[in-house]
């Protein structure tokens, strides 16, 4: 059944889109003024104090707001700690009409994640309607002359608005999973408070680097941290750590490739190692534990690594004696755990 448009739905439709458009604009004036990571922060900040009231019922015993962390933290962390935060990136170098066009490249990566990652099909008319899509990005870049396409330049900013298009695309798919408690589901203020307080917590850690002279990422993975870390602050000296060797190869092939390579140290050794070169002391410290201790293992042994404590890999007590030893005494130290782990880690670190 099809319903006429009235002039109040198509205000609603009108009215995401606009503040959407305002929100780059706003990035781009502050940019200056705010730094990216530090206005993500203060943005969501808000958010999260006009929604507490409204979404009150998630704080009570049993909503689900601690057992359900590792859905809530990674929904924090595509739709709010990373989208807006790279989006604020890229207007440090791009302009709010590139990343908003940039942005409207969306469906063509809705498609893909969906297709590869949670096995959508794909249909003719969202392939017309993507194909479309692109063509208006395209027409506009152009400006009506398909020539001025020949010397269109890309920025890097450019680059970090298509990273933070394919984060939302990963955001927009898993909240399709029914993953949720009903309760939570059927009340949307509750639902967007859950992702909201973890993604305060993930935007309060990137927002940490962004005056460190020296930092350290521990467990940095392929060494997206520590390269957003590079670019926010062009003083800062970063040292990523990685025990896992194929990650470590992918990181120093990726700081290799950036714009910040004499900026840029990978290690490819274990914590405990690497304290060993008695380091100087890094004003900033980052770092993701592994956090499972007594559950059961992936028959997967990277995946283990990165996951569980053992006394091989990087216990609580190892993280914050290393931290002891090489933080600057006026240094932060910002570790990722769930709820129920950061009570053990605080009273391993006592």
């Amino acid at each position: 059944m099809q319903r006429k448009l009235t002039a109040s739905t198509a205000l609603l439709l009108t009215l995401p889109p606009l503040l959407w458009a305002g929100n780059a604009i706003v990035g781009r004036l502050v940019r200056e003024a705010v730094p990216p990571m530090t206005l993500n922060l203060l943005r969501w900040s808000l958010a999260l104090l006009i929604l507490l009231p409204l979404g009150r019922a998630l704080l009570r015993r049993g909503s689900g707001l601690l057992t359900d962390w590792r859905r809530y933290a990674l929904l924090g962390l595509l739709g709010v700690g990373l989208y807006n935060a790279l989006q604020y990136l890229a207007l440090q170098s791009s302009t709010p009409i590139n990343v908003t066009l940039v942005a409207a490249g969306m469906p063509v990566w809705m498609m893909i994640v969906g297709a590869l990652f949670f096995g959508a099909p794909l249909r003719g008319r969202q392939m017309v309607g993507a194909i479309l899509s692109i063509l208006g990005v395209l027409l506009v870049l152009a400006r009506g002359d398909w020539q001025q396409l020949l010397g269109l330049k890309l920025v890097i900013g450019d680059l970090y608005m298509v990273l933070a298009t394919i984060c939302w695309s990963f955001y927009s798919w898993l909240l399709t999973q029914p993953k949720d408690r009903p309760a939570i589901r059927a009340d949307w203020a509750a639902f967007l408070l859950a992702q909201v307080i973890y993604g305060v917590m993930w935007s309060g850690a990137l927002a940490a680097v962004e005056d460190a002279d020296r930092l350290l990422d521990i467990g940095t993975g392929t060494g997206l941290l520590a390269l957003m870390a590079a670019q926010r602050n062009p003083r800062a000296e970063i040292v990523a750590v990685e025990l896992d060797p194929a990650a470590a190869a992918q990181a120093a092939a990726n700081a290799a490739q950036s714009p910040w390579p004499d900026r840029l140290t990978v290690r490819a050794q274990s914590l405990r190692q690497y304290a060993a070169t008695a380091p100087a002391p890094f004003d900033q410290m980052l770092c993701n534990p592994p956090f499972f201790r007594h559950s059961l293992r992936s028959p997967d042994a990277q995946r283990t690594t990165a996951r569980h404590t053992a006394p091989d890999t990087l216990s609580f007590a190892e993280l914050a004696g290393f931290a002891l030893r090489f933080l600057h005494p006026a240094g932060q130290l910002t570790v990722l755990l769930p709820p129920p782990e950061m009570l053990h880690f605080e009273r391993e670190a006592a």
